[in-house]
């Protein structure tokens, strides 16, 4: 085990052990100050960016992780800069009181907030993360160890480097660590840093399946986090065309890229203008459809008899690898279709297939629209909306460290809320458990809760 690695540990359990202890004040001053200085620097930021877009091309990246590479497409480093201020904004996570209880006069039990301690999160290709998951971690009072992609790097120091300058620069007036967040580089320093649960008290990877089985299988340390995006959206019998043409668009072509846009679509082929909704996700959207044989005899029917069928149509329309694609994130503008008779049916397949991370449905009924949304083993299940808005940002965290599969602690979009669990406090005036019933005293516990509103501490 590597004594580097021990001493990065040992210093940010160190540094958390502070930073919980500053006030939500100066937590949310130095991510104003963090902010302002990622702005000064955004030529510098822009530069080491253009070195990393260069170097993923020549070394034949991935498309859809060159897509999360360039941090300058559109409005992707504005919005990270206001993902910054948005956190610092939001409410302090930390020390909120969850429940009060009388547990005898002048003997109080409250559970409060706290942080989890020590993060580690490890991410591929998408450089803005490091400042999501700063901004997070400051605001929630934990200690941050993060690991860029190598695909990244020059993006990575260049944000890690102003950061750190930021924090050393404001620490004696926040009382803010250094160690508070520190960088690491090499996949050797993850694999050391994985044994170090005396310290680390949660992992989050961000990336492919591979790197979040990998580390599933490495450590010791609570992990949170998703392998794969596989959404599913349901297009039941009473569905409305506008709405199941807007929202197919949408969930598969806004960013085929990430991990909320959907890879599957379940169609009830009572739905009689299901093909309408299809002709437009390949010829607006320009997507490959991978479908059954029924659907695709039935789709060229359909396309036949409105004198639509084309050479477009039969090159974007391919045969489903049913054994594979509905098991598959595709991360392209590529989708598995297929018929499902009942929402009974659909909701069957979701959970057999899904990975657990965002599916909706698309009706006008109420009941099968509940149906759906009571059966969904997912984390994140709607109705009549895109899988696109399965986002931290898009739900108010300000930003995400995250999205979680699990069932345990946090699940779906991980904002401040994921990055608190909770201590038990007793405040009293000296009584001892002897005294009371249970431990050979007499006494009687009165157990009465308390009116959280008339609480401060």
């Amino acid at each position: 085990m590597s004594t580097t690695s021990e001493s990065i540990a040992r210093t940010a359990r160190q540094a958390g052990n502070v930073l919980k202890t500053i006030s939500n004040e100066e937590r949310s001053k130095l991510l104003y100050k963090i902010h302002d200085g990622l702005k000064a620097n955004a030529e510098l930021i822009r530069k080491a960016n253009i070195l990393d877009l260069e170097n993923a091309k020549k070394n034949g990246l991935a498309d859809s992780l060159f897509k999360r590479l360039d941090l300058f497409k559109g409005d992707k480093f504005d919005t990270m800069l206001q993902g910054v201020k948005d956190v610092a904004d939001l409410e302090d996570p930390v020390g909120k009181v969850k429940l009060a209880r009388e547990l005898d006069e002048g003997l109080t039990l409250y559970q409060i907030t706290a942080p989890v301690g020590v993060l580690l999160v490890i991410f591929e290709s998408r450089p803005e993360v490091i400042a999501n998951i700063t901004s997070l971690s400051i605001k929630s009072g934990n200690a941050a160890i993060l690991k860029g992609g190598k695909e990244s790097i020059n993006t990575f120091r260049e944000i890690s480097d102003i950061i750190k300058r930021v924090i050393s620069e404001n620490e004696k007036i926040t009382g803010i660590p250094q160690g508070a967040i520190q960088l690491i580089e090499t996949r050797q320093d993850v694999s050391d840093l994985l044994c170090q649960d005396d310290y680390i008290d949660l992992v989050v990877p961000r990336g492919s399946n591979a790197l979040v089985k990998q580390i599933k299988s490495s450590t010791k340390i609570p992990v949170l986090g998703h392998a794969d995006g596989i959404c599913s959206i349901y297009v039941d019998e009473d569905a409305d065309l506008e709405k199941a043409e807007r929202i197919l668009l949408d969930a598969k072509t806004s960013y085929p890229a990430g991990c909320n846009a959907v890879e599957t679509i379940l169609i009830n082929p009572k739905f009689s203008k299901w093909w309408i909704a299809l002709e437009s996700l390949s010829r607006k959207g320009n997507v490959v459809l991978h479908v059954t044989d029924d659907l695709k005899d039935a789709f060229f029917h359909e396309l036949d008899k409105a004198g639509r069928m084309d050479g477009f149509i039969k090159e974007h329309t391919v045969d489903v690898n049913e054994e594979v694609d509905f098991d598959k994130e595709f991360l392209s503008l590529d989708c598995a279709v297929k018929f499902v008779s009942t929402v009974n049916e659909a909701v069957n397949h979701i959970n057999e297939h899904s990975s657990k991370h965002t599916d909706a449905i698309i009706t006008e009924n109420e009941e099968h629209a509940e149906y759906f949304l009571k059966g969904i083993d997912s984390s994140g299940v709607y109705w009549n909306a895109s899988t696109r808005f399965a986002d931290g940002f898009r739900y108010g965290f300000g930003t995400e460290v995250g999205i979680s599969t699990s069932k345990i602690h946090a699940r779906g979009p991980v904002g401040l809320d994921g990055l608190v669990t909770y201590q038990y406090q007793i405040r009293g005036q000296g009584q001892i458990a002897s005294d009371y019933i249970g431990s050979g005293g007499k006494k009687a516990f009165i157990h009465k809760d308390i009116d959280l509103s008339k609480v401060s501490l």
